[in-house]
């Protein structure tokens, strides 16, 4: 039997509502379980929310996560982890975006050693992507979801001054060197922690695009690992944090290690059990630890509101890299 009783609307409301007789009691104690289960997860996210207290923390995110648009989870984590007092600065990324942009303007691209060649017309379209659509759109997510964020490049303010980078292969059989020009590609040569920590000081959350500027005003298409890295280092980070689309590094039986010294994850890349794209990811951790930064952390950004598991729970996620 159903009946209407009294006004309830959680807080201040004025709405009837039905009520079930005959499973009113069991109704109560379910809600009171969610409540509590609600109360122990705020318990045990207290100490983490008040570890990293007007800590900084750098996530570099890809844009392979940005295909279908800026996942909400990921706007709320960032937006969360400010009103908890954190300091976040977003690097992201754009390879497929700019795959796309190049391919609809008929602009022909290829990769050396997964570094995209990129010469003055590709570099153009670059700029465009990096710091316009994509960075914009992450701005636009996290502003939607309650934070205050504003986009930059690493041209802003000179804030990453970048120097070009070149490959050198080496022939199997004759050993010959040959020098391959990648056109406008760098890496940080230095980085202006200053301009970071004005627009963390005003409250806003930087979106960083991975584009450095060069001696000559020109711009340089930079991985953006190393930009979150080089970042990481140069405002003393409490942690790097790099989403990408593996669940962390894996030991020769496919589990997830989650704690690795640098030594030990210098000694698993020597041995190859850690391979392929993630060399250049954990080498980014490494440098960035040395660097000062307290840890380094892959995590698997296809998990939905996964920073905050990382970084409010007792056993985190994905493999977390410290200094030895």
């Amino acid at each position: 039997m159903i009946r209407f009783i009294g006004s309830c609307s959680g807080r201040g409301g004025s709405m009837s509502v039905p009520e079930d007789t005959t499973r009113g009691n069991d109704g109560n104690l379910r809600q009171i379980a969610r409540l509590r289960a609600t109360a122990r997860v705020l318990v045990e996210a207290l100490p983490f929310i008040l570890k990293y207290d007007n800590k900084t923390i750098v996530v570099k995110y890809g844009g392979h996560a940005m295909e279908g648009g800026v996942p909400t989870e990921f706007a709320q984590d960032i937006v969360l982890m400010k009103m908890t007092g954190i300091n976040p600065v977003v690097v992201h990324g754009g390879g497929p975006q700019i795959g796309a942009m190049l391919k609809r303007l008929n602009i022909e691209s290829s990769f050396v050693d997964g570094l995209r060649v990129t010469n003055e017309a590709a570099m153009e379209v670059v700029e465009m992507v990096l710091s316009g659509s994509i960075n914009k759109q992450i701005v636009a997510g996290i502003n939607a979801e309650g934070g205050r964020a504003v986009g930059i490049s690493g041209k802003d303010g000179n804030m990453i001054v970048a120097r070009k980078v070149g490959k050198t292969k080496i022939d199997p059989k004759t050993g010959e060197k040959t020098t391959i020009d990648l056109g406008f590609v760098g890496e940080p040569e230095r980085v202006d922690a200053e301009v970071l920590r004005m627009i963390l000081n005003s409250d806003l959350i930087p979106v960083v695009a991975p584009i450095g500027v060069g001696p000559k005003a020109e711009s340089y298409n930079i991985n953006a690992d190393t930009v979150a890295g080089a970042v990481a280092g140069a405002i003393a980070a409490e942690r790097l944090i790099l989403l990408t689309d593996v669940e962390g590094v894996m030991d020769r039986e496919g589990k997830v290690v989650p704690h690795l010294s640098v030594s030990q994850a210098r000694a698993l890349i020597a041995d190859g059990t850690i391979s392929g794209g993630m060399i250049p990811k954990i080498e980014t951790a490494i440098d960035a630890v040395e660097m000062g930064v307290h840890a380094a952390v892959i995590l698997d950004g296809r998990i939905p509101h996964v920073l905050l598991l990382e970084l409010f729970t007792e056993l985190g996620a994905g493999t977390i890299i410290t200094p030895d």
